[in-house]
């Protein structure tokens, strides 16, 4: 006798997902192997993790953040952030110093080493974006351009409202 849910009526199991075709892994792993492709230059030369690039380069692109705010700007969580923070800190790559107007809040910073160091991974980054970009027409550039747009906005729209800092 086949076991039945609670609720009464026995049920087919779900067919398998197909991850290949399935769009938020493909986009998982798209991430994580052009990542993976730029960590290896950053890693090599500087001795950075994916996570330190990414406070990196929001804090220089937005200048002083709180950590919550670098939590939202990558999509990483907390404890990444913190660790990540941590060694970039201790690496004197960026700066904890009080927020002016909350004495409670903490504010990151990059430092003159952290600046120099961005601005020599930049050209690598923007190289290998060229790239991998070069495979698609320049109509298929902004078409993707405006359909990664539309997903992360969509995205953002089920996600439902983030947390404030």
């Amino acid at each position: 006798m086949a076991s039945e849910p609670k609720g009464g009526a026995p049920h087919d199991p779900a067919p398998p997902l197909i991850l290949e075709d399935y769009l938020p892994y493909r986009l998982a792993v798209l991430s994580n192997t052009v990542s993976r492709s730029l960590a290896r230059l950053y890693e090599q030369r500087f001795g950075l993790t994916v996570a330190e690039w990414r406070i990196m380069a929001v804090l220089a692109r937005f200048g002083p953040l709180s950590a919550n705010a670098v939590c939202d700007r990558t999509a990483m969580d907390k404890v990444q952030v913190s660790r990540a923070v941590a060694r970039a800190v201790d690496g004197g790559l960026v700066d904890r110093g009080i927020d002016s107007v909350d004495r409670r809040r903490s504010v990151l910073t990059l430092t003159p080493k952290g600046r120099g160091i961005h601005d020599q991974i930049v050209p690598l980054a923007t190289n290998l974006e060229a790239h991998l970009l070069a495979s698609l027409t320049p109509e298929e550039n902004i078409q993707l351009q405006d359909l990664l747009s539309r997903l992360q906005n969509r995205a953002r729209e089920l996600h439902g409202p983030q947390d404030e800092d």
